[in-house]
């Protein structure tokens, strides 16, 4: 299960960002989708940070944390670069928008 941090700066962008995010899971679940396994938006976990402070990178910053599978790890720059232009698309107000895909071997507790 892929879970995604939506870190923002403004306190303004707050509910545009909860409106994006039904969809945000829904792309990111296609993104993310790869040989044969095939994920759903409800098997993405997203949460809104909101940041004080002037240290990021961009007004937007999302990190999508997810297992490392070959194809995701080949396309990885391309999984980045569809998100954050995904999110501008959606929404230009946002300002930049930078993505970090972080893969590994993960375990969970769900049952």
């Amino acid at each position: 299960m892929p879970t995604v941090n939506v870190f923002y700066r403004n306190a303004e962008q707050q509910s545009q960002l909860v409106a994006l995010t039904p969809k945000l899971k829904e792309y990111i679940s296609k993104e993310l989708t790869c040989g044969d396994i095939t994920l759903t938006s409800r098997e993405v976990s997203v949460r809104l940070v909101h940041v004080y402070g002037e240290g990021m990178l961009g007004s937007v910053e999302i990190e999508v944390t997810a297992h490392s599978f070959a194809e995701r790890v080949d396309r990885q720059d391309a999984i980045c670069l569809a998100i954050a232009n995904y999110m501008k698309k959606q929404a230009s107000s946002l300002g930049e928008v930078n993505v970090w895909l972080i893969l590994s071997q993960l375990g969970h507790s769900e049952e």
